[in-house]
């Protein structure tokens, strides 16, 4: 009887790694079906809990890892229903990803059973990742890192020349962009990041319709908030969406129009613009306005490089298949990547914007714009009213230091050049802690105004009273609107927000003035309230003029009187006039030009407090403490006493006690 052949190290090897393959091959889980948000969001959740465990531990490392994967899984999906659309009609399809490149490939999950789904080649999915899984461990990460993400990158750029490849398509050049920041995977097991991997492609291709488009998008927009959590600087490239929406329903943008947005940190203006258009179009939308909707409707410039290819993935995770974003400074104009902002117009029909505040910008910058400041929200704005088309609606987030300040020429200067060329028809003054959660608590306003016509009139909505935080964050109910932008029933609005209204026995009946409300009065008496009210700029600037007008005369008579002393001087000079009568007389010179000059700085000092544009509330009720100062004393000591006598029966309770 022959004795059993001795199994060598290399066959116990070998026979070991075809059960791990037969083992990771068995099984393929379900796509699970996205019901609603609450349910995407939670499975989202447990992609990001496997990160936090791999290396991601903060939003701003796991967020921009989630991106790339979630991008390519959706792209991929995307691109295989347009090559099923292309084949159904026997059209040529050219696919931005070859094969190994494709999430077919490399990242879905393998069966060798029959039913598996195939690449258009006739292999199963997943076969280039079970190739690498058969090859042993880090070949996952090592084609990840040396060949993948090599190949996306040189997809829009040639890396002979560092150039703009030319020869790229806008899907590659979106590609190539949104993996720009992804040097190599974060993740740092193979075991986790197949875990990952897994997750996302149940997010499948059934899955990716425009219905699901939204709901992912939401999901992926509670993503973007942790940006802004506490310890986390990312909070400065996100703007609350409630107030992002708020801005939107005000503005109305439409199809046709192009719609713009100069600092665009991770896309939120321009993706909340788009749900608003795509909306208002409903269903029977025509092909050729969902062309101009995804491909000519939305722009925008970021300079983070961060925060740009998260911008993309976001704007084509809404749907927006080829967003036309610049990647560089707006304000120095200095581009890093301008390839995909190619058909941007020259001034664009609505432009929503949430400048940084309280950045400081280099002479570089400043030396583009007519009033030099350091202040970026200074700059900004001046840049937006150069790129606002005539006629043209900007919604923009300014801090109060701008609207109130007088006392430094550009801010003046600024206000005056938006105000001559526009129609500022509304402020909004939002609570202290909208900014809350992105980590800010500047005091804030809402402006819109329309490129055309000087300022007449503006009309102010007060919202500060409301008590905002992290916890109680600002929504769009606070403004009255539902979510599609029609007025909210009053048994809707938030309780804090109508409570004192409520409170007074004369309101009994009464609709609330909603921010909603009121603005489709605005200009009418109806649009006035507790919480709104008109200023009449053009009177107000008027009566400045008339105000200022007394000591510019002075101020002329003296310098008039100052060049017939200097006449005099020179006369005197050249008749060698005594020292003494000379100099008492270049003094007089000197006093009448100061005199003059002070009178010119009381009338500009008229003239800028026009500027200040800040929301006071002429309604408000302020309290007074008109005691005098001995009663406040003698307050005090009363509270004193009141204090001594607590005391002092507390210490007798407790010795009886013992």
């Amino acid at each position: 009887m022959a004795r059993p052949k001795k199994s060598t190290s290399t066959e116990v090897v070998q026979v070991v790694k075809t059960v791990k393959v037969a083992k990771a091959a068995k099984v393929v889980k379900a796509s699970k079906a996205i019901a609603s948000t609450q349910s995407l969001s939670s499975f989202v959740k447990s992609i990001c809990d496997v990160m936090r465990r791999s290396n991601c531990a903060s939003a701003l490392q796991y967020v921009p890892e989630l991106t790339w994967i979630l991008f390519l899984r959706i792209l991929d999906a995307q691109e295989a229903k347009a090559r099923e659309e292309a084949d159904a009609v026997g059209a040529n399809f050219a696919a931005a990803l070859q094969s190994p490149y494709r999430w077919q490939d490399w990242a879905a999950p393998y069966s060798a059973k029959e039913d598996h789904p195939k690449t258009a080649e006739g292999k199963p999915f997943g076969w280039k990742r079970q190739e690498l899984f058969a090859a042993g461990d880090g070949k996952l990460f090592e084609f990840i890192n040396k060949e993948l993400l090599p190949h996306l990158h040189s997809l829009d750029i040639d890396t002979r020349t560092g150039l703009p490849n030319p020869n790229a398509s806008r899907k590659q050049r979106i590609m190539g962009r949104t993996m720009t920041a992804v040097e190599k995977v974060r993740v740092d097991s193979e075991a986790n990041l197949r875990d990952i991997l897994d997750k996302v492609h149940q997010i499948n291709i059934d899955h990716v319709d425009d219905q699901h488009f939204f709901t992912l998008s939401q999901v992926y927009e509670d993503l973007l908030l942790k940006m802004g959590e506490k310890n986390s600087d990312g909070g400065q490239f996100f703007t609350p969406r409630e107030v992002i929406r708020a801005m939107v329903h005000t503005v109305q943008p439409k199809l046709g129009q192009t719609v713009y947005d100069p600092c665009c940190g991770t896309g939120g203006f321009l993706a909340v613009a788009y749900e608003h258009i795509a909306r208002q179009l409903g269903k029977s939308v025509t092909s050729t306005d969902i062309d101009t909707l995804k491909h000519d409707t939305f722009f925008g410039r970021e300079k983070e490089n961060l925060v740009f290819p998260i911008a993309l993935a976001n704007l084509v995770l809404h749907g927006i298949d080829q967003p036309n974003l610049w990647h560089g400074n707006s304000l120095t104009r200095r581009a890093t990547y301008a390839a995909l902002f190619d058909k941007a117009p020259k001034q664009f029909d609505v432009i929503l914007a949430n400048p940084p505040f309280g950045g400081k910008e280099g002479t570089d910058a400043q030396k583009n714009f007519a009033f030099e400041s350091s202040a970026t929200q200074v700059l900004f704005t001046q840049d937006i009213l150069s790129e606002l088309a005539p006629k043209g609606t900007c919604a923009i987030v300014l801090d109060e230091g701008l609207l109130f300040r007088t006392n430094e020429s550009a801010f003046v200067e600024t206000k005056r050049k938006l105000v001559d060329e526009c129609d500022l028809w509304a402020i909004v003054s939002l609570p202290g802690g909208v900014f809350s959660t992105a980590g800010a608590g500047v005091k804030t306003n809402l402006l819109f105004f329309t490129k055309g016509k000087k300022t007449q009139k503006t009309w102010y909505y007060d919202l500060s009273s409301v008590k905002v935080g992290k916890k109680t964050p600002l929504t769009l109910a606070h403004f009255g609107f539902d979510e599609h932008g029609d007025l909210l029933a009053d048994n809707k609005l938030p309780a804090i927000l109508t409570a004192t209204w409520h409170a007074d026995e004369a309101n009994v009946g009464k609709p609330f003035p909603s921010y909603a409300r009121m603005l489709q009065q605005r200009g009418k008496p109806e649009g006035e309230s507790p919480y709104s009210w008109t200023v009449d700029f053009a009177a107000k600037r008027a009566k400045a003029r008339a105000d200022m007008q007394p000591f510019l005369d002075e101020a002329a008579k003296l310098k008039s009187a100052v060049v017939e002393l200097k006449e005099t001087l020179k006369r005197l000079k050249k008749d060698k006039a005594s020292e003494a009568k000379l100099k008492a007389l270049d003094e007089k010179i000197k006093e009448k030009e100061k005199a003059a000059r002070d009178l010119e700085t009381k009338a500009a000092d008229i003239d800028a407090a026009v500027f200040d544009l800040k929301a006071v509330n002429p309604t408000a009720v302020v309290n007074v403490d008109t005691r005098t100062p001995e009663q406040i004393v003698e307050n005090i000591e009363e509270q004193g006493r009141v204090v001594a006598n607590a005391l002092m029966r507390l210490n007798q309770l407790l010795a009886e006690k013992t």
